[in-house]
């Protein structure tokens, strides 16, 4: 089984469509999680808004906290920004994109950003 880790600074935005984009197009075998280095207190209500337009079920996230030990286990650590100051050193392969923050965004601008980073997942799960 392969494991694929998201992650960005509050698990509220480009770590959440990362990991429901790949989870929706994934292959058999691919865990698909994400985490935070800050987590907010819940997902950002337009990158949700934005993935319910694809008929991809949000609600139910929550935004959480990356660990070492997730770092340590995870076949391939994608960081939705470079440069993230990581709570350990990664066992797998890094990957590292680099996409907007969208914290302060409203569906109509998120739109975009979800689909680059579906062009972005979707290049990734046909690798593996």
């Amino acid at each position: 089984m392969t494991t694929v880790l998201f992650i960005c600074n509050h698990n509220a935005g480009r770590s959440q469509l990362g990991a429901h984009l790949f989870a929706a197009i994934a292959p058999e075998g691919v865990v698909t999680t994400s985490g935070g280095l800050s987590p907010a207190q819940a997902i950002n209500p337009a990158i949700a808004a934005t993935l319910a337009e694809l008929d991809i079920d949000a609600s139910g996230a929550v935004p959480r906290a990356v660990t070492a030990e997730d770092l340590a286990t995870a076949d391939i650590v994608v960081t939705m920004k470079p440069g993230l100051a990581l709570p350990g050193p990664v066992a797998g392969e890094l990957v590292e994109w680099s996409f907007p923050d969208p914290a302060n965004w409203e569906a109509d601008g998120a739109r975009g950003l979800r689909d680059d980073v579906f062009d972005s997942v979707k290049a990734l799960a046909a690798r593996l």
